[in-house]
């Protein structure tokens, strides 16, 4: 089945969570009968507390999605039109897309050979119109946080942390996503844990939580205590249903676990797994600290790689969908909305440019999954957490028998 590390764990604290909310008929996150000014027995707000507590980051807020997420921490931290913010050329389009729909435009950076953003290239990339830096800890792997802040810094630009695909992972003994301004991670079925869909935005800055919540409900403060004061916010819709929260709540409980094991198997694969003929095993900028969902093969010609991917039934990165720059031709002409490309007038992009490291990464580079099937990310064969020594040992030598080349 398609899913996620968290997908395999549903039982009965996700079953009895939903039918709590089903017995209540307390769908929405607010109690509206109920002058409770916390709101404090919505599971959706005790799941953003424990996750406060689990990442170490002073304010979580659940939405509807990662997408919503990202979109709102760029509006709150006044990203918009004339801006220019570095993404990575490998990513999911919604990091992308999220910064286009502010009518800033996304300038795209090479990747290093961990397969997230490179701090070196993202210095090269800066302009007098950069604003920020958005990270992606792409395939539960977290990027040079130590050389992005440097570059940072030098430059006066914010960071902004993209952890859909590596909530709970670290980074130097350090939650991913409390580096930067803003954090957001994605809930779907793919992810460490998920609840089907959604996303959370989260943030130390006090200040941006509360223009976050407006943004994220129709000018609301925190709990619906009033219209948000700074900037008389009208705010949008992009809420957290109850059940949504009753879900995540049941699997985060689950997470810190579950990524031990998952660290301690794909460790394991990777001993079994030994020197590779013709190519090796990447290694992530802190292997304690990544989430172990995946383990990455760079082979030394992308044709021993094409011939590799066929043999397994996968895909190399470089085909794995709206995660390549190459695969969004949307991108071309930033294809959004004629109300929000209005504003970018005397700022289009015109085609993309190349990134001739990514392009040749991407095209070396094939992943195992851990706990992790999701074929058009390029997981398509995926490694049972819960397989014996013997699974394990014969998971490996099928892998290293599509490696090992005929002459």
């Amino acid at each position: 089945m398609a899913g996620g590390p968290g997908m395999r764990l549903f039982g009965a604290e996700e079953r009895d969570a939903v039918l709590d909310v089903l017995s209540t008929l307390e769908l929405s996150r607010y109690r509206f009968d109920n002058a409770d000014e916390t709101c404090a027995q919505s599971h959706t707000y005790r799941f953003e507390r424990n996750l406060e507590e689990l990442l170490g980051i002073r304010h979580c807020l659940g939405m509807n999605s990662c997408t919503s997420a990202l979109l709102t921490g760029l509006w709150a931290t006044g990203i918009g039109p004339g801006d220019e913010v570095i993404v990575p050329g490998y990513t999911f389009v919604a990091s992308m897309a999220a910064v286009a729909y502010t009518g800033a435009k996304p300038v795209l950076a090479e990747i290093d050979d961990s397969l997230t953003l490179d701090p070196e290239d993202v210095a090269s990339r800066i302009t007098p119109r950069t604003r920020a830096i958005l990270c992606v800890h792409m395939l539960g792997m977290p990027c040079d946080m130590a050389g992005v802040m440097k570059v940072a810094v030098e430059h006066g630009l914010m960071v902004f942390e993209d952890c859909a695909q590596a909530c709970g992972g670290m980074f130097r003994g350090r939650s991913l996503g409390s580096f930067g301004r803003f954090g957001a991670t994605s809930l779907n079925v793919f992810k460490t844990f998920t609840a089907g869909d959604g996303g959370v935005f989260f943030t130390h800055d006090s200040d941006l939580y509360h223009s976050a919540f407006a943004i994220h409900d129709h000018g609301s403060k925190p709990g619906r205590l009033g219209v948000v004061d700074a900037e008389s916010l009208l705010g949008l819709n992009f809420r957290m249903h109850e059940m949504t929260g009753a879900l995540a709540g049941a699997q985060l409980a689950k997470l810190p676990s579950n990524l031990a094991r998952l660290r301690q198997r794909k460790v394991a694969l990777a001993e079994a797994l030994g020197n590779l003929p013709g190519a090796r095993l990447i290694e992530s900028h802190d292997p304690e600290g990544e989430c172990g969902t995946v383990l990455a093969i760079r082979f030394e010609a992308a044709d021993h790689a094409a011939e590799t991917a066929e043999k397994l039934g996968i895909r190399r990165l470089e085909e794995s969908g709206k995660h390549n720059y190459r695969n969004i031709p949307q991108l071309g002409h930033l294809a959004v909305p004629r109300a929000i490309s209005a504003t970018r007038a005397g700022h289009h992009v015109v085609g993309v440019a190349s990134l001739p490291h990514t392009d040749d990464i991407l095209g070396r580079t094939l992943i195992v999954g851990i706990g992790l099937n999701d074929s058009y990310l390029g997981a398509g064969l995926t490694l049972d957490p819960d397989v014996g020594g013997n699974g394990l040992m014969s998971f490996a030598e099928g892998i290293r028998s599509a490696i090992e080349r005929t002459s």
